[in-house]
């Protein structure tokens, strides 16, 4: 997932989140355990709906992982594709170093990942992200 989270302790009002996420039902969760000592990161959580979670966080950590996995994705190669390019910008600025053009690019790969995953109502989520972000509509069509 590439997201975009409201902040209102920074000087920055957002910041961006990478996270690998591997859902299993709790009643076979092993596996998501054994993936963890594996990989030697994340941390695992049951949901209330049965749901256990494997998340890992965290540029570099993400970056790492998703191209180590790359080779041998098969379900979600887009989504990796997309990943892997957003952490490469979040790792080579930080959020102060960030102009317009690098928010549209990140903004647009939170979309794409979007669209690759079921999402309802993500025109509103669209609007949403873009305004949060400082895009608007004149800003989008800038070369800035």
């Amino acid at each position: 997932m590439l997201q975009v989270k409201k902040r209102k302790d920074r000087k920055h009002p957002w910041r961006f989140m990478l996270t690998i996420c591997f859902y299993q039902d709790s009643r076979h969760d092993e596996p998501l355990g054994w993936i963890r000592k594996v990989l030697g990161i994340g941390y695992l959580s049951r949901r209330n709906d049965g749901i256990t979670e494997l998340r890992i966080n965290g540029y570099k950590q993400t970056q790492e992982i998703l191209g180590m996995l790359e080779p041998y994705v098969r379900f979600k190669e887009k989504q990796t594709k997309l990943m892997l390019q957003a952490s490469e910008i979040l790792i080579s600025k930080k959020l102060s170093e960030m102009n317009i053009q690098d928010r549209k690019h990140l903004a647009r790969l939170v979309e794409k990942i979007r669209d690759e995953n079921y999402q309802s109502g993500s025109k509103d989520k669209t609007d949403k992200l873009y305004k949060m972000l400082g895009l608007t509509p004149y800003r989008l069509n800038s070369k800035e």
